[in-house]
């Protein structure tokens, strides 16, 4: 099956018509209420629209598999995957007890407020993402607790904190590099992960690695202490297709396999995935980036927007009718003549 193919089933299934802004309404309603991105105008926030950091944010669906590449990665460090096991919602329980299934509006609302906290972080203005950075902080001090072979856990504790950071900003920086249309590269791509360091800093994580290869480095050096657990099985789960109804399965099948497919290969090898022949990751890869960019061809959600107005409030609604780039599509000014396309 090529690429066509893959999006061919996905289009009879109907759920490209909810892209973009309009499928975006329903985390909007739930969990934004407290996070705005429209005031006060001229706060750029922590980063600012001219900074790689927007650029790569403001390509929403890749953030979205982002988020999920780092979960997956994120819980094949024991302590992780043992603190998320007995402290989430996500797990369905009775009695406290988990049952091995999975509490849908749970899942919902903890992806809910992670994208959340990641874009108001990179794109509210300033007062917004310390506030988000605070109640993160708050929640971290209250999670702790001992894994079965009697190791404590603290969600606070400094080396669990570079741990969760490095595989957020190598999961955002991996997604963008495979499937932006104008991916940053080579120092570019570095002051992403230089300027990314505030939001690992603001939640307590310290001697964060700040470049590409720093970041590999530390991930990779990681390798004693990680481990496919039982929390691991468990908690990735939910990206199994067969638990989603038949109409969404092709679609859901192609993220899951995307998000496999953007791991290292030593996390790849711990993980157990299926390897494809040559030809066959190049047709899902190509599937996968025309899924990607009929997403966000079908319209750039409203906070980015706001955010790039916010930030520039003397230039008006860039974009709306005036037949110049938006958010979405702006390069940042100091990259325009550094940037190539694939």
């Amino acid at each position: 099956m090529d690429a066509l193919d893959v999006i061919e089933r996905i289009d009879r299934s109907g759920v490209t018509r909810g892209l973009g802004d309009r499928g975006f309404s329903d985390i909007r309603e739930k969990f934004f209420k407290g996070v705005q991105f429209s005031d006060p105008p001229g706060d750029p926030g922590w980063f600012g629209p001219d900074s790689p950091v927007w650029y790569v944010h403001s390509h929403v669906p890749l953030v979205q598999v982002a988020l999920a590449a780092a979960a997956m990665m994120e819980t094949l460090h024991p302590d992780m995957a043992w603190m998320a096991y007995e402290h989430t919602r996500v797990l369905e329980r009775i009695d406290g007890v988990p049952t091995g299934h999975h509490d849908r509006d749970a899942m919902a609302s903890r992806a809910g407020h992670s994208f959340a906290f990641f874009l108001g972080t990179t794109m509210a203005a300033t007062p917004v993402a310390e506030r988000l950075a605070r109640v993160v902080n708050a929640m971290h001090d209250r999670v702790h607790g001992v894994r079965p072979d009697g190791r404590s856990y603290r969600a606070n504790d400094p080396e669990l904190l570079r741990w969760n950071y490095a595989t957020i900003v190598w999961a955002l920086a991996a997604s963008h590099e495979r499937y932006h249309p104008r991916p940053l590269r080579g120092a570019e791509l570095d002051a992403f992960y230089r300027e990314y360091t505030r939001v690992g800093h603001a939640l307590g994580a310290t001697d964060l690695p700040d470049s590409k290869a720093g970041i590999a480095e530390y991930l990779e050096d990681s390798l004693p202490l990680l481990g496919v657990t039982m929390p691991t099985v468990r908690l990735l789960n939910p990206l199994a297709p067969w638990r989603h109804p038949k109409s969404v399965r092709p679609m859901i099948s192609l993220v899951h396999w995307a998000v496999q497919d953007l791991q290292p290969s030593w996390a790849q090898e711990l993980l157990n995935v299926r390897q494809l022949s040559r030809p066959q990751k190049a047709a899902k890869r190509a599937a996968t980036k025309a899924l990607l960019t009929a997403a966000r061809g079908a319209g750039q959600v409203r906070e980015i927007e706001q955010a790039y107005e916010r930030a520039a409030p003397t230039t008006g609604s860039v974009g709306h009718g005036t037949g110049e780039p938006t958010g979405r599509d702006r390069l940042p000014a100091s990259l325009t003549h550094q940037v190539t396309t694939p």
